[in-house]
């Protein structure tokens, strides 16, 4: 399935979980147990994504060519060869760049209605 073509505005607004799942694979490819436990870390336990929820979010993930699952595996003592590993694709990026530029463009109207304070610029 081609998906280079595709405009990233036609998978937004992006769910929460799928959102998370992408930022979490900016940084490179993690297999599911590691995308759950960065979540919640990154989070501060604020957002937990379930296997269930994950599970059906990669499958999507996969289906939209926003991920794609990687040969790679890392050389670490606690590798697991049954672990799936997953990594986004260059077209999940632009989703993802395209998903927190809208979330950006929500948070200025916030500010502007005063909801929220303005950040300053260092």
């Amino acid at each position: 399935m081609r998906h280079s073509k595709r405009d990233a505005a036609e998978l937004l607004p992006l769910t929460p979980a799928i959102f998370h799942i992408l930022l979490t694979l900016c940084d490179g490819g993690k297999h599911g147990y590691a995308i759950m436990r960065e979540v919640e870390s990154r989070s501060a336990g604020g957002v937990r994504i379930g296997p269930g929820t994950l599970y059906r979010s990669i499958q999507k993930m996969l289906d939209d060519g926003l991920v794609k699952e990687t040969v790679e595996r890392p050389n670490t003592e606690n590798h697991d060869e049954r672990r799936r590993y997953y990594e986004m694709t260059d077209f999940g990026r632009a989703v993802a760049a395209a998903e927190a530029q809208r979330l950006a463009e929500i948070v200025r109207e916030a500010q502007a209605k005063k909801l929220l304070p303005r950040l300053r610029s260092t």
